[in-house]
Formats: structure tokens, C-alpha cells, sequence
């Protein structure tokens, strides 16, 4: 194994970061086609993911300097292909079974598969994470999520 350092620009969180930026840079664009009210919280995540993308970027690049040596981009990868795979579903799910479900079922399968294991805690944030997407976008904007196909008439 050779002792030559990889360019700055290689480092698997730098490449994760500029992965993230690009994604969510091109997921964004479509936004602008959305009414105002509807692409306010697709927008503000992917700028909110940018931004962090950005200082993860700026972080790496510092240690970088310092002559540290990259980490890995995670320590356990079947658990975030796990995690991906969840949200891939999740994905899916909402479309075919409703938002509502989908999100109830897929939060606390994901804090699972990241190892969070106490039920009242899975409880708790599943509650007060759909409650409080229902409280602010389905009863305080009257915005409908997706229902799902299979509840439709």
C-alpha cells in the first residue's frame, strides 16, 4: 500500500458532500414550478441539506489541511443501506398506502435500523412527528397529502 496521499478533492466525506449539493441542487429547480405555499418545505429541506452539505464540505477540506485522515463515510453501511432501502419503500408506500401510514410505519423502522430500540421512544417520536405535520400542513394550511391508490374511490 502506497503512502501517497489522495487528492483533497477524493475524500469520501468531500465526495458525499458534493454528491449531496448536486442532488439536491437539481431536485430543487422543479420546485420553482410549485404553487408558493406547496414547494415552501420540499425548498426549504433541500436548501437546509445544501447548507449543511456545505459546512461538511468546508469541515473536511479544514481536516484535510491538517494533514488528518479521511473517514469513512460510515462506520456500519449495512445499516444505512437498510436505512436507504426504508426510505425507498417509504417512498413507494406513501404513494400506493397514504402519507399518513407511510410516515407512522417508516419512523420508527428507521431509528430501528439505526439502533434505536426503546418502543416508548419510538412511540413518542412517531407521534409527534406526524402530529405535528398534520398541525401545521393538513389542519393549520389545509394542504391534502397523497392518500394512496388504494384508498381512493
Amino acid at each position: 500500500m502506497s503512502d501517497t496521499p489522495k487528492p483533497r478533492l477524493m475524500r469520501p466525506e468531500t465526495l458525499t458532500a458534493v454528491g449531496i449539493v448536486i442532488v439536491a441542487g437539481a431536485l430543487l429547480i422543479p420546485t420553482a414550478e410549485l404553487r408558493p405555499i406547496s414547494a415552501l418545505l420540499p425548498a426549504a429541506m433541500l436548501i437546509g441539506l445544501i447548507v449543511l452539505s456545505v459546512a461538511l464540505l468546508a469541515m473536511d477540506q479544514r481536516r484535510a489541511a491538517k494533514g488528518e485522515a479521511p473517514a469513512p463515510v460510515t462506520k456500519s453501511p449495512k445499516r444505512v443501506i437498510g436505512a436507504f432501502l426504508l426510505i425507498v419503500a417509504y417512498a413507494l408506500a406513501a404513494d400506493f398506502i397514504g402519507f399518513y401510514i407511510s410516515t407512522a410505519i417508516t419512523i420508527p423502522l428507521v431509528a430501528w435500523a439505526f439502533g434505536y430500540r426503546a418502543p416508548l421512544g419510538l412511540l413518542a417520536a412517531t407521534v409527534i412527528v406526524v402530529g405535528t405535520i398534520w398541525l401545521i400542513f393538513d389542519f393549520g394550511m389545509s394542504q391534502d397529502f397523497p392518500t394512496g391508490r388504494l384508498w381512493k374511490d
